[in-house]
């Protein structure tokens, strides 16, 4: 089997984080594998916010977990050290689409680097709102993103289950 499938078929999302560091250089892997997604028409519509600092790291999880209702002191990014951000514009049609192949191919990279990751939702509202543009704004970042997802990464503090069996009906041939 190629390493590539098995990084598909072996990946999993980690819920439960070391608080270490992933190496900048992997990080930079990443984030690079993430560029090269497939896009409509080639016109690569999303970004990537790389969150490193432990400030904003929790502030945005603090935004996360109010938009999911959650109480205080609960991390909704289970304590993964940091993050990358994938925000779309909007006035490319294929906008969620794209940002979802990103997520994908960092997800991806991420696993055949040896860093967990899981997607966390809710970057939409986050974004949507007055503080989450300010965010962007700060950054001097200009057009009408919408965030499609965080992706928090680390080393996993336990190991990852295994792969749920896969459904009987996953898959319809026409021959």
């Amino acid at each position: 089997m190629s390493e590539t499938l098995k990084v598909l078929e072996t990946r999993r999302s980690c819920k439960n984080f070391k608080p270490d560091m992933i190496e900048e250089e992997k990080l930079q892997a990443i984030i690079k594998a993430g560029t090269y997604a497939a896009s409509g028409m080639g016109r690569q519509s999303p970004i990537i916010i790389a969150v490193t600092n432990k400030e904003m790291r929790d502030k945005l999880s603090k935004m996360n977990g109010e938009i999911m209702g959650r109480g205080e002191g609960v991390d909704t990014f289970y304590g993964a050290p940091e993050l990358l951000i994938v925000l779309a514009d909007r006035s490319v049609s294929t906008y969620i689409y794209d940002g979802s192949l990103v997520m994908g191919n960092l997800m991806n990279a991420a696993a055949d680097l040896g860093v967990d990751s899981c997607w966390i939702h809710r970057a939409k509202e986050e974004f949507d709102s007055p503080e989450g543009k300010k965010i962007l704004e700060d950054l001097g970042i200009k057009g009408d993103y919408e965030g499609i997802g965080h992706l928090v990464l680390g080393y996993a503090a336990a190991p990852l289950k295994e792969a749920a069996p896969r459904k009987d009906d996953y898959v319809y041939y026409i021959r």
